[in-house]
């Protein structure tokens, strides 16, 4: 099992690495792919080094599996070569999310779509994974005709110069590297990706289609306001939900208990709830805050947090990867 790892130097690809050796992933052979700059620096895994190679190297290699954090423009360029030679790749950047002839994966909402002709698997945007996660199993329950989203996104999700604006904020240094075109320490931007035409950004509309894509019904309403605040460690969701039927709130937190990679914390007269400190390094998804909407009817209110570099992006990834070699669609 040869597995590639395409941008293994970057926020997620390092992290990446970390899922595939935390949960002993069986790959007998690991092809660290960067750019040019970066080839011929080794990388450490499971105690061995290994010297990280190009696009061109990585492909006459013949992986079988290739997990792609390098964005969307050098996936467009390098997926389909991969799948030409025989790997099947599994990208996290937003280039096939809604390519209606790619499949948009969280495991344990819709694996089971997944077969051995599927070469260019696309992983979802790290806000949506932690949603769809929660929601699938009241869905199921109860369908959910809409859903009201407010995230509140950690800095590491745009990544290492975001994270160093926020620790140099932090230290007084003003005029160091701009992630944002504001300050982030002590500051809320309320703008995540660029506007789109509609008034919505990019992230915004993200989790309204790739949410829809994932649960498989077009008919679920979604409408979201993504939001950056100056955290590390996980992202953070109010989540408000409107269903078809009447619902019991300690029926829903016992549905969410039983519910594959789901911790429900939610203990308000001891002031236990998700918080992005608690799900940092952590793959499952925190679900807490758990209450009606005494506003209208058959209406949920839900806090969500989950570590947006591991179950949203590299632990999902790895995931999709692990589902695949068991189901043997490799």
């Amino acid at each position: 099992m040869k597995i590639a790892v395409v941008g293994a130097t970057g926020l997620v690809g390092t992290v990446m690495l970390k899922v595939l050796e935390e949960r002993n992933f069986p790959l007998t052979e690991l092809i660290p792919v960067a750019s040019e700059k970066s080839v011929g620096k080794e990388i450490s895994f499971k105690g061995k080094k290994f010297a990280v190679v190009n696009m061109e190297t990585a492909i006459s290699m013949r992986p079988d599996i290739a997990l792609f954090s390098a964005g969307g423009s050098t996936s467009l360029e390098f997926a389909p070569r991969f799948a030409e030679a025989g790997t099947t790749v599994i990208d996290n950047s937003s280039a096939w999310r809604m390519d209606p002839s790619k499949k948009l994966v969280v495991p344990e909402v819709n694996g089971h779509t997944l077969s051995i002709d599927d070469k260019i698997i696309a992983n979802p945007n790290c806000s949506t994974i932690q949603m769809v996660v929660a929601l699938k199993p009241l869905h199921d329950k109860y369908r959910i005709k809409r859903v009201v989203v407010s995230t509140y996104q950690s800095v590491t999700g745009t990544g290492v110069k975001a994270v160093e604006q926020l620790m140099n904020e932090r230290k007084g240094i003003t005029d160091g590297p701009m992630a944002y075109a504001y300050p982030i320490d002590l500051n809320v931007i309320p703008q995540i990706d660029v506007f789109t035409e509609n008034g919505y950004t990019k992230e915004e509309m993200k989790m309204i289609l790739e949410t829809r894509k994932i649960m498989g019904d077009d008919s679920i309403r979604v409408t979201a306001t993504t939001v950056r605040i100056p955290v590390m460690g996980g992202h953070s969701e109010s989540v408000n939900i409107e269903f078809e039927s009447e619902y019991d709130v300690a029926e829903v937190r016992e549905i969410l208990e039983r519910t594959p990679g789901v911790i429900v914390v939610d203990d308000i007269a001891n002031l236990k709830y998700p918080m992005p400190m608690d799900a940092h390094e952590k793959d499952e998804v925190f679900v807490g805050r758990i209450r009606r909407d005494e506003s209208l009817p058959n209406t949920l209110n839900m806090w969500i947090v989950a570590d947006n570099l591991r179950k949203g992006a590299a632990t999902n990834t790895v995931q999709i990867a692990e589902y695949l070699v068991s189901k043997e669609l490799i």
